[in-house]
């Protein structure tokens, strides 16, 4: 069985532009990382949208799900921004799929050293394969059921609630 992955953008996928000294969208990481970590579970994958989760509206929302909805694969793995990651977690654990999802993020971005975003994918993409049925965030070596879980600003990390 395939696991699905989709992109969503989140500091996970930003790049620096040397230009303008900003943050901004271009491809996709996953591909990269996918080859960097050897990952040998078969796959696939798909942007939904390349977004900062500040900007993400309900209908970006509504996209996800029926990404999620729309393949066969029953353990999918959702790159996303940590700020509104319960939001959108929210909308696919309210749709019961019948599906595992798990959604990860990373604080800083992929391309920058220290990056927790090779770990959160790898730990993200082991969880969607073990964990029941059900919709999950997985940051930084834990993982939670998306009724019970924030993002903690001050301290950068996601918590229990």
């Amino acid at each position: 069985m395939a696991l699905h992955i989709i992109a969503t953008g989140g500091t996970f996928e930003k790049h620096y532009d040397e230009i303008s000294g900003t943050l901004v969208f271009g491809d996709s990481h996953i591909p990269a990382i996918v080859r960097r970590a050897r990952f040998a579970a078969p796959y696939t994958f798909e942007t939904v949208c390349m977004l900062d989760s500040l900007d993400m509206q309900d209908a970006d929302r509504l996209n996800i799900l029926k990404a999620c909805s729309s393949v066969t694969a029953e353990s999918i793995l959702i790159v996303h921004g940590t700020d509104t990651m319960r939001e959108t977690a929210a909308v696919l654990g309210e749709a019961s799929l019948g599906k595992t999802i798990v959604l990860t993020g990373a604080m800083i971005p992929y391309e920058f050293e220290n990056s927790d975003a090779l770990f959160n994918f790898g730990f993200a993409a082991s969880a969607a394969q073990l964990l029941p049925h059900g919709v999950y965030v997985a940051m930084n070596g834990l993982i939670f059921d998306w009724r019970h879980v924030r993002k903690n600003r001050q301290e950068g990390r996601f918590e229990a609630v």
